[in-house]
């Protein structure tokens, strides 16, 4: 990415991923994400924002930044890709075409997670990383500003806003103790993981 980070790429199906969460602090044209470390500030905040789980960039590795949805959507960012050149946040309809070739959302988890539990608590249920996917528990921030569920949860964000609620997003999300992936919406200004699909 346009902050040096190298990726593996996974092919899965018809569609090529990034194998590890995003990590950039800048968006493709060279442009700086804000890092908001304050809680009282990602409280408010309506405009793009990511930061490190628990405020420590330790966390980057391997589990990659948390971004408001603000910080992908190409309105509220002004036109611009926190992706690599050739790589954009998938869509809900993309995330679908993912997990429907995983043979659905009750048994997709298993196949994205990473194996065993160095990063997910246990039992980490049904966790095989066949498709080298390899997703990670990251946890999330809470609108409020809390730092949550690192080691049981991923959730990382689609681009598409829910219809029916302006102020929510779809995201996809997994659990140490399911095999499900979750299709769900929250409130655009928790901050997800996100992970790259090739254009």
């Amino acid at each position: 990415d346009i902050d040096g980070n190298v990726y593996t790429t996974v092919p899965i199906g018809s569609q090529c991923w990034l194998g590890s969460n995003l990590k950039t602090t800048k968006y493709s044209d060279g442009s700086d994400i804000p890092l908001i470390t304050d809680a009282s500030v990602w409280d408010t905040l309506m405009m793009p924002g990511f930061a490190w789980y628990d405020n420590n960039q330790s966390n980057k590795d391997p589990y990659g930044g948390l971004y408001n949805w603000f910080s992908i959507d190409n309105i509220s960012n002004g036109g611009k890709n926190v992706c690599p050149a050739g790589w954009h946040v998938p869509t809900d309809a993309e995330w679908t075409t993912l997990t429907d070739f995983l043979g659905g959302l009750g048994a997709a988890g298993g196949k994205l997670k990473e194996a065993g539990t160095a990063h997910w608590n246990d039992p980490n249920s049904g966790a095989t990383n066949e498709t080298g996917f390899t997703a990670l528990p990251g946890g999330y921030r809470e609108i409020s500003g809390p730092f949550v569920a690192m080691g049981n949860l991923g959730r990382w964000w689609s681009t598409d806003a829910h219809p029916g609620f302006g102020s929510s997003s779809y995201f996809r999300g997994m659990s140490y103790n399911s095999t499900s992936v979750l299709r769900n919406f929250l409130v655009k200004k928790h901050g997800f993981s996100v992970r790259c699909l090739k254009d």
